[in-house]
Order: structure tokens, then sequence, then C-alpha cells
């Protein structure tokens, strides 16, 4: 009876889902010598499958290497017209990573200049080395005070590793721009309406931050990253307008009021000057009739006090 128990869970446990749910059953201790026939059971079939797989991959390889003999024969019965499909010229600016049987071959890029590969068995792909400029376009994002604003960015980058960009992700170039476009929105839900108008390279380095991380692992630098333009809605620029407005009027207004006090106490200084030396109030009063005199004028104003007045009617 525990040897027909035996075979039947074996049987049950190539299952996955079988297996998973014997895991998760709490182990009683009847049930410990059925646990530990399945888990035997596992472990054999494990040793057993480690054996077919080197034997697969061992067939494999001989596939491999036949597929490449059979291409370099290809290239000697053709001779030598063969001669002209077999190089290719890879640029100043660029790098090509041979694909052999879908792997790269020797884990390296090649170039600049004349390079040879074996048609059939070899895919070669070009990666350009040379800066990419991407223009980000306008991303309508909330600030963090939930106002609308729609920013456009700059992207910069370039590739430094081929190797890693071309086996990390499936397009660099689209996956990058995709990423640059969320990072600035997240970065500007980071951040309020002010500190964007007042703080641009503060967000730009942020974005740049975020992304370099991120796009390292694909083999690809950012050089640099510029917020170009911001744009608002008509309505709020409409209504900062009447804010800075306001707001001017009533600096304005201030700096007006502190000028007058400030003439008043200096006109009332000068007062207390000129009553205490009548010698200044004649001085003054000539210095004014010197002023009129300069303005080529027939009417001429003599000032008299009603003290003055007095004394010439009492005599």
């Amino acid at each position: 009876m525990n040897g027909r128990k035996t075979n039947k869970n074996s049987t049950g446990s190539s299952n996955p889902r079988l297996r998973d749910n014997l895991n998760q059953l709490p182990v009683q201790p009847q049930n410990r010598n059925l646990e530990n026939s399945i888990q035997d059971h596992l472990t054999d079939d494990l040793h057993a499958r480690i054996p077919r797989m080197q034997e697969t991959q061992e067939a494999d390889k001989l596939i491999e290497k036949i597929m490449i003999l059979l291409s370099v024969i290809f290239v000697v019965f053709t001779l030598p017209l063969s001669l002209f499909c077999i190089f290719v010229v890879v640029r100043q600016f660029e790098r090509a990573v041979i694909l052999r049987n879908g792997k790269v071959y020797k884990n390296q890029t090649y170039g600049p200049g004349l390079t040879y590969y074996l048609p059939c068995v070899d895919s070669v792909k070009f990666i350009d080395l040379r800066t990419y400029v991407y223009a980000v376009p306008p991303q309508d994002a909330l600030t963090k005070d939930s106002l609308t604003v729609s920013v456009d960015a700059v992207v910069f980058y370039k590739i430094i590793d081929p190797v890693l960009a071309v086996l990390s992700v499936t397009d660099y170039k689209v996956s990058t721009h995709y990423l640059a476009a969320t990072t600035l929105r997240n970065a500007l839900g980071t951040r309020k309406l002010s500190e964007v108008l007042a703080n641009r390279p503060a967000v730009s380095h942020q974005v740049f931050e975020l992304m370099k991380h991120i796009i390292r692992d694909w083999g690809i630098q950012v050089v640099r990253v510029e917020i170009k333009d911001i744009r608002l809605p008509t309505q709020l620029q409409k209504a900062m307008a009447v804010e800075a407005e306001s707001t001017r009027l009533a600096n304005a207004k201030i700096i007006v009021a502190q000028a007058e006090i400030e003439s008043t106490k200096n006109l009332q200084l000068a007062s207390d000057i000129l009553l205490d030396n009548p010698v200044c109030m004649q001085l003054r009063y000539l210095q004014s009739l010197n002023t009129i005199a300069g303005e080529k004028t027939h009417t001429i104003v003599f000032p008299f006090s009603v003290e003055l007045f007095k004394e010439i009617f009492n005599k």
C-alpha cells in the first residue's frame, strides 16, 4: 500500500500546481513519510534532467560549429564574389556589434574601418556613438500646488557601451525618449509653480539625476538636460499679472508714504534751524530773490511776516 501511494504521489508531483498545493498543506506526523518520498522523487528527477540539459547544450554547440564551418566553406567556394558580401565598412563615429548564431561574438565591438563577417550565421548591428539630441514634446503636468503647467525640454545623450545598448533594451532610442518624458512629468509633480518658474536649472538637474541612474544599465550616458519653455494657461497668466500689478502698486504707495515722512522730518528740522538764527532766514530770503531774478520775471514778491506788519502799524 505504501508503494502504491508513493507512485501515485510521485506521478502527481510532476504537475507544478499539485506540487505548490502540497507545499502549502500543513505537515502532520502521519504525512511526513509521504512528503519525504515526494522530495526524494523531485531530487531524482532534477538529477536526471541535468545530464539532458548538458547534452542539449553540447548538441547546440556542435550544430553551431557545423553551421560556422558550412558558412566558411560557402565563402571559400564562392571566391572572389564572396569578398563583396563578407566585408562591411564601419565609419569613424560607429561601432559594429556582431551576433554569431544569436550570440555576441567575442563580447566586443568592431570598428572603425573594414570588418568581416560570415554570411548566414552572423548579423551586424551598427551603433552610432555621436551625441543624440531629443526635443521632449510639451508635457502637461500638475505641480505640487495643483496648478497645470506645460513644459518642454531638450535631452542630450550618447552610447558609451554598444554591447549593452544592443542586449539590454529593445530600442534604446524609444526607451530613452519615453523615459525623458515620464521623468520630466515626475519632476514637475514634486515642485511648486513658483519654484519651476524661478529655478529652471534645479528642475533640469533633477531630471538629469533621475535619468542617469536608470539608463546607465542600458549602456547610455545622459550628457545634459535643459528646460526649453514653460507654458501657463491663459487664465493663470491673467491672474498672475493682476497679482503682480497689485503688488507693484502697493509697493509704490509704501515708497511714496515713506518719502513724505522723510521730507516732513527734513522740513521740520530746517524750520527749527531757521528760527534759531535770523541770519539764516535772511540768507534764505536773498537766495529766493536770486532764483526769481534768474527766471527773467518782472514780478517780485516780498514776503512779510505778521509781526512785521504789527510793528509798522503800531508806530
